[in-house]
């Protein structure tokens, strides 16, 4: 995807929706899911540096769906 057609809504690297609540002005006041999780410096620098630093990317792509899931269970 070439940098023009990044959408802050999307994910660069899929096209996906990322989910980024500061892409969406109903919700830019909260924090985005990504600031909860640890996201591996390897996922980042795999990105072509054209797409990086423009927009979240999704759960999925940023490899951290075991940590949101593991932020969702009840503690006991």
């Amino acid at each position: 995807m070439p940098d023009n057609d990044v959408k802050p809504d999307h994910c660069p690297a899929c096209g996906a929706r990322n989910d980024c609540s500061l892409a969406d002005p109903r919700t830019a006041d909260r924090e985005c899911w990504c600031y909860g999780v640890t996201i591996e410096p390897a996922v980042l620098d795999a990105l072509p540096a054209a797409l990086r630093n423009q927009a979240c990317l999704c759960p999925r792509c940023a490899q951290v769906e075991a940590q949101l899931q593991a932020g969702r269970r009840p503690i006991p």
